[in-house]
């Protein structure tokens, strides 16, 4: 193989990177708690996008269990997010596994 080959490649691999990381910002998951009382979304950033609360929940008795159910409902999102991130990184990189510890740019 030559040199220019090994470039081209090199470039090649570059944009499909730049293009993974775009899709993979725009990846969502749903971490729910609490038989779905407790549903937060988050994204490719992990970056909670929302969280929604049935108000049966609400009531100042109950205030530590909400707590629980929205710090397992975020832990749920981003477990489920990462998996995302990870079968999108596969299929970009055709299954190559990326060195430990590399982490896209964000």
């Amino acid at each position: 193989m030559n040199f220019n080959n090994m470039m081209k490649q090199a470039q090649d691999l570059q944009k499909k990177m730049a293009e993974a990381q775009k899709k993979v910002e725009s990846l969502e998951a749903e971490g729910t708690s609490g038989g779905g009382l407790i549903k937060i979304i988050v994204d490719g950033k992990n970056n909670v996008k929302s969280v929604k609360i049935d108000e049966s929940l609400i009531s100042k008795d109950d205030i530590e269990i909400l707590e629980d159910l929205i710090l397992a409902a975020f832990n749920d999102g981003k477990e489920k997010i990462q998996k995302k991130i990870s079968d999108e990184m596969s299929s970009i990189t055709g299954g190559l596994q990326l060195p430990p510890g590399f982490k896209m740019p964000f």
